[in-house]
């Protein structure tokens, strides 16, 4: 009797334990499928969003870069407003709910963007999409909760190889769908969107317990004070600077691929779905699977050193391509700069406390959409001027020159802290 009370006693602990681990595995789960489907979403909406944007404005492929990059940095600035205030929100509250309500408007977005018939239309789509998307710092929040501290970067590795599975599936389809009909790619977004919506309401569950949450805080919910906050932990100053000009010029992907490749080699919705996916099974493979053989051998600041020099080459190289072969060369160089993300949210997110996760992620995110906000716009009209009739330089590939020169500054402020982030500096 006494050892069947025992075994019961002991037995207790660890079937909570086991429950535990599974909650915070599926909660890994939900956040990988979500980020799954908000990169298909985004995915497949960009092989056609040229076309969209020329059919709304009654203008050329010049003209639709320049509203492309308005658009993109309508987004940034919701997000820029949005992302302290839930970051913080979801240290008090929790994840769960900002999360879902996330999804919700990813869904109600794509919707509007799917029956738009004029431009303002479509900026009223992207205002919500960009309070939605300010829970990204809810989601990587999410990760640190549910990940130890050694195992972060390769969880947040795995949150990169779901947004390159999601750029696999999301362009090629979008592609697929463009050719039949411009509006489509945009309304499966909406079903994606709902569909995960419905799925995490039934499966999950929250990662921050009761007793880990703070108070909510408005002096520290806004962009310059979360900001402020950070300089408490000055190793974390250099890195969101590197990560500021380094996310400026990476938004040329995003902003200038589609009218890029139009431009200089005549892609249509399909090449441009299928050159996409390519670069979202590169995305899987480095963030899913290279980046966990480069953490533990490297370390977490030379592999993100190793992504910075990667971006730096890849944006040169794409700049003179001067075939589609070259193009795709280069494609597999640029794959390696989805080091430098994980890596260095790692190396930040080990450096605060669990119940400070959100109010970092959500002052990463600020930051990222500052450069959100000026780098599509300055690459798109980048683009623009060295594409229109008029140009004195018919330079398509400017934009990614201009992005490479960025990533050089971003390499340099990154290896000026090199000796702070390997433990070296006195």
């Amino acid at each position: 009797m006494k050892k069947e009370e025992s075994d019961s006693q002991e037995g207790s602990p660890r079937g909570t334990d086991l429950s535990e681990q599974f909650s915070k595995k599926h909660a890994l789960t939900f956040i990988t499928v979500t980020l799954f489907i908000d990169a298909a979403g985004f995915g497949i909406i960009m092989p056609v969003l040229p076309e969209l944007l020329m059919e709304l404005s009654g203008g050329g492929l010049a003209e639709a870069s320049k509203w492309s990059g308005w658009l993109i940095a309508t987004y940034a600035v919701l997000q820029f407003l949005f992302a302290p205030v839930l970051g913080n929100l979801s240290d008090r509250y929790g994840r769960r709910p900002l999360l879902l309500i996330s999804l919700f408007l990813f869904g109600i977005n794509y919707l509007i963007a799917g029956l738009a018939t004029s431009l303002w239309v479509l900026f009223i789509g992207r205002a919500f999409t960009g309070i939605a998307g300010s829970t990204y710092a809810v989601a990587n929040a999410l990760v640190a909760d549910v990940s130890p501290p050694e195992e972060r970067a390769q969880s947040f590795g795995l949150l990169g190889m779901a947004f390159g599975l999601g750029f696999i599936f999301g362009p090629f389809l979008g592609g697929l769908l463009g050719e039949w009909d411009v509006r489509a790619p945009f309304l499966a977004a909406a079903a994606f969107a709902f569909s995960n919506t419905l799925y995490g309401f039934f499966v999950l569950k929250e990662t921050l317990p009761e007793n880990l949450r703070r108070p909510f805080d408005i002096k520290r919910a806004n962009p310059v004070g979360a900001l402020l906050h950070i300089r408490k932990y000055p190793v974390l100053v250099g890195l969101l600077i590197a990560i500021f000009f380094y996310n400026v010029g990476h938004h040329v992907y995003p902003t200038n691929w589609n009218f890029y490749t139009m431009s200089k080699f005549d892609w249509t919705p399909r090449d441009i779905g299928i050159s996409l996916g390519l670069v979202g099974v590169l995305m899987a493979f480095v963030q899913g699977y290279l980046i966990r053989k480069a953490i533990p051998w490297l370390g977490a600041p030379r592999t993100a050193l190793v992504g910075f020099f990667a971006a730096v080459a890849a944006y040169f190289g794409i700049a003179f391509a001067p075939s589609a072969f070259a193009l795709y060369a280069w494609c597999v160089v640029s794959a390696l700069s989805g080091f430098i993300m994980p890596a260095v949210q790692s190396m930040m997110s080990n450096q605060v406390p669990q119940n400070e996760q959100g109010e970092l992620q959500g002052a990463i995110s600020c930051l990222s959409s500052v450069g959100a906000i000026i780098g599509p716009v300055v690459m798109t009209q980048t683009f623009a001027y060295f594409t229109q009739s008029n140009t004195t330089l018919h330079f398509p590939g400017a934009a990614f020159l201009l992005a490479a020169v960025l990533s050089l500054l971003a390499l340099a402020i990154f290896g000026a802290n090199m000796r702070k982030l390997l433990g070296l500096a006195h």
